[in-house]
């Protein structure tokens, strides 16, 4: 299992310059992977691209772009041009996003998410192939063709949440990014239903983005990552994932305790099947640069192994 750390969350003014400076930082702690949303504020893909200038090694992912903004042909431009940037270093994570945002703020339809997604995925991989893709569908008509200079296919992660959406993911994607998600939840329903639907392609990516806090005070560090993250238990999909776990609340799925508890931790991740663990440091916590740290030092020393055809 790689492991990464989140570049941003919502609710960070951060601009591109910090995220620069943050993802060059990461690269250099030691960490496989650096994670961006796309939540309102700077353009993820463009963002990552510049932090390609800065960094060498580092994977650089979107995590997540919402589809429906952005049709999959203009999608796979500006996927593929990071690609161009980066060497081809982004891992473009993808979602529906939520109804609320959706239909409230953008005034679009969300009523058919799943064949919104099927159709969306196959344009979209078609043309991040190089394909000439002529596509008729009940959502999408699509005749095009989309090449950029040595940008090759990046890996399209979704965050498929729900059992139908993992079953048509496993079939499409190459893999999922989970959010709210703990130990049960990808035991249980994340990993076993996507690998099943994968049967016959290459082994799907689980990216599990968890909280982490390293703390003396186990109870007083459950209190700060509920108080942080406590918004999400009331977004239906992540109180639905919550559900599917037998989680209360955010802490129920975090990694919270001293370095031994962080590292067991996530030793039990990568023992469900994870393969990238994307931490989420709460940075007003006064341990955040402490826990950074014992993660950056846990993926430096490759404690947890490493994912399926990962490069080392």
């Amino acid at each position: 299992m790689r492991i990464g750390t989140m570049l941003s969350m919502p609710g960070d003014p951060v601009a591109t310059a910090g995220l620069r400076e943050r993802a060059t930082a990461a690269e250099e702690a030691g960490f496989a992977t650096a994670w961006l949303p796309q939540v309102g504020t700077v353009d993820a893909l463009m963002a990552l691209a510049l932090a390609g200038t800065t960094t060498t090694r580092i994977e650089l992912g979107t995590a997540v772009v919402p589809t429906y903004p952005r049709h999959p042909t203009v999608l796979a431009e500006q996927a593929l041009t990071v690609q161009d940037a980066t060497g081809n270093r982004l891992a473009l994570g993808v979602g529906l996003s939520h109804r609320f945002f959706i239909e409230n703020s953008l005034g679009l339809d969300y009523s058919r998410p799943i064949p919104h997604t099927r159709e969306y995925l196959t344009i979209l991989s078609g043309l991040l192939a190089g394909e000439s893709v002529r596509f008729e569908g009940d959502l999408y008509r699509v005749k095009a063709q989309i090449a950029v200079g040595s940008a090759v296919p990046p890996p399209v992660l979704v965050a498929a949440l729900g059992p139908a959406m993992l079953r048509l993911c496993g079939r499409l994607a190459d893999g999922t990014i989970t959010w709210m998600g703990g130990i049960d939840y990808l035991r249980d329903v994340a990993v076993p239903t996507m690998t099943a639907a994968a049967a016959g392609r290459p082994a799907p990516r689980f990216v599990a983005m968890v909280p982490v806090l390293l703390s003396d005070d186990a109870a007083a560090g459950r209190d700060l990552v509920n108080e942080t993250f406590n918004q999400y238990g009331r977004i239906p999909s992540y109180r639905a994932t919550l559900d599917r776990g037998g989680a209360s609340e955010p802490a129920d799925v975090a990694v919270i305790g001293d370095a031994d508890t962080i590292a067991a931790g996530l030793e039990a991740f990568a023992a469900v099947g994870v393969t990238d663990f994307a931490a989420v440091v709460p940075r007003s916590a006064p341990s955040a640069a402490a826990t950074t740290e014992l993660l950056a030092e846990l993926a430096r020393a490759q404690t947890v192994g490493r994912a399926p055809g990962a490069t080392q």
